[in-house]
């Protein structure tokens, strides 16, 4: 905040989102709050949860964006946004930006060609939040025609232990809104992958195919599954190989596509 203005709204929009605590009004009053300092076009807040579909705590797109952000993104994409994938594992709470956290190949991903670019947006950053109970929220902020500078990231920042501690004060008790989804032990992505593959009636796939196929999904390079998985990038595009055949797919396109249907399956 470099502005007497801007410092003068801060403390009063700030001010407003603390008396509405625990009202339906408060996320707007936090929002708003959050222009105050940098102004951006829109704010979505996930709560995150294990493997457990994302609750939209608040959003402020119109309808046709809403379908996109909110809707099409619960039935599956959010499986594979690298915001979920640091909300929902124990994390460092911070700010980031979404190009920050993104793999190697994110942006060549079909995440990303076949869902993320309908937004339409120029950048998208967010507050990582951990709430407790393995709890994530995350508050994003949304521009279409520019980036958030260095300068107005740095602004945002110095904001984050406030919204990080009347956001607890909010959401403290979020775990009780979650549906009683059995939990299954260790990594959940690839568990997930095998049964929605499972649920088409395609074969099995193996436990290091499944691992494969999240490392795909997700964006990163054979070069960096290789390094993740302790195996050589080779032996990446072998199993990659292999993948395809036994679900019938000849493309990570195709394979994007079938595994969003085969989650659906599964809702």
């Amino acid at each position: 905040m470099t502005t007497r203005t801007q410092m003068s709204d801060w403390f009063e929009t700030s001010a407003r989102a603390v008396s509405a605590l625990g009202t339906p009004g408060f996320a707007s009053a936090l929002t708003t709050a959050l222009r105050s300092i940098v102004p951006y076009e829109f704010t979505v807040i996930f709560a995150y949860y294990r493997d457990h579909k994302p609750l939209d705590l608040y959003d402020d797109f119109p309808a046709a964006k809403r379908k996109v952000m909110v809707d099409d993104y619960q039935e599956g994409p959010y499986l594979l946004d690298p915001f979920y994938l640091n909300a929902a594992a124990p994390t460092l709470p911070r700010l980031a930006r979404l190009r920050d956290l993104a793999p190697d190949r994110f942006y060549q991903a079909e995440y990303f060609r076949n869902y993320y670019i309908q937004t339409g947006l120029a950048e998208e950053i967010g507050f990582i939040l951990n709430i407790g109970d393995e709890v994530g929220v995350v508050i994003s902020a949304m521009r279409e025609h520019k980036v958030f500078s260095a300068r107005e990231f740095r602004d945002l920042e110095a904001a984050f232990p406030f919204v990080a501690a009347i956001a607890q004060k909010q959401w403290g008790g979020l775990i009780t809104q979650f549906s009683a989804r059995p939990e299954t032990d260790g990594p959940r992505l690839p568990q997930l992958i095998e049964d929605a593959f499972q649920s088409l009636g395609r074969n099995l796939l193996t436990p290091r195919e499944a691992e494969v196929v999240e490392y795909v999904l997700k964006g990163h390079s054979a070069d960096a599954t290789g390094r993740a998985l302790g195996i050589s990038p080779g032996t990446v595009r072998i199993h990659r190989r292999n993948i395809y055949a036994k679900l019938r797919v000849s493309s990570q396109g195709e394979l994007f596509s079938s595994f969003i249907a085969a989650l659906s399956e599964l809702a």
